[in-house]
């Protein structure tokens, strides 16, 4: 088996696959615990299925560079659902399904209507899945990624009391003069910018499980704000490689295996939690 990884690990699209998936899994956890304590956890799924739809149109109008399209509306989505979904007639989690549903809808609508290819349904299964992304990974994809996560590294670092005080009382946030509506767009921006960063490996339909499992993995085990963060990303970095290690050798799909390894240690989280509790 060791053999066989190794093999593997001599193909440069092997070995970017893996750079990535551990920088989009620490990205997502990072930024997944606060989504998580906001009750926003649905946010990727959501913001997943707005960059579904944008991709659908650069298609429709030929840009061979969909990125243009698919990051400002995403992160458009991103910064109106995190300012105005708490405060709208709309809240938060309707908001995330109208935008969810209906982006989804619409570029799947558009992908059949103006689909240039003769394969639509393997064209959307890769879209959505990530099933087959593993393989287009290039070197371009590792600088751009590794360039974004250390953005959104930095960021939250630099801006962690602030995103903690918005994160557990937005209210008194506000009222001891934290510019909460700023932090929130910080957060959009940063979200939004590592969900179109995650679509090619995982695909549409799994960005959200990297974002709420390892959090609620280490919510069963830690109290604290600071360690469930720490515990979220080891988490989730953890997971991201085993399931890819899994699906190289296996020849399952990158982002469904995962989020199976992802949803297992959150089981085994919860086994622990219970266990914990009962000896104490």
């Amino acid at each position: 088996m060791l053999d066989k990884l190794w093999d593997y690990l001599q193909f440069p699209f092997v070995r970017y696959a893996l750079i990535v998936g551990v920088l989009v899994a620490l990205c997502a956890s990072l930024l997944g615990v606060t989504l998580v304590l906001k009750r926003f956890s649905f946010i990727g799924d959501g913001l997943s299925h707005v960059a579904f739809g944008a991709m659908a149109v650069a298609s429709v109008v030929g840009l061979t560079d969909q990125i243009m399209i698919v990051m400002p509306v995403t992160i458009i989505s991103a910064v109106l659902l995190l300012r105005t979904g708490q405060n709208s007639k709309i809240k938060g989690d309707a908001a995330i399904a109208m935008i969810s549903v209906g982006a989804l809808a619409l570029g799947y609508i558009l992908m059949n209507i103006f689909s240039t290819s003769s394969n639509i349904s393997g064209d959307v299964c890769s879209t959505l899945f990530g099933s087959t992304s593993m393989l287009t990974l290039g070197l371009n994809d590792v600088i751009v990624c590794s360039v974004i996560s250390f953005i959104v590294l930095c960021l939250f670092l630099f801006f962690y009391n602030k995103i903690f005080a918005v994160t557990f009382d937005e209210g008194f946030a506000r009222a001891s003069g934290t510019r909460a509506g700023t932090y929130n767009t910080i957060l959009a921006v940063m979200i939004a910018v590592v969900i179109v960063m995650a679509m090619k490996l995982v695909g549409s339909l799994m960005i959200s499980a990297l974002i709420i499992f390892p959090a609620l993995s280490a919510m069963r085990l830690f109290g604290s704000f600071r360690s469930v963060t720490v515990f979220s990303v080891a988490c989730s970095v953890v997971c991201a490689l085993i399931g890819m290690v899994i699906s190289i050798l296996a020849g399952t799909p990158v982002g469904p295996t995962i989020v199976a390894v992802d949803a297992a240690v959150f089981l085994l989280c919860c086994v622990i939690s219970v266990f914990v509790r009962r000896r104490s």
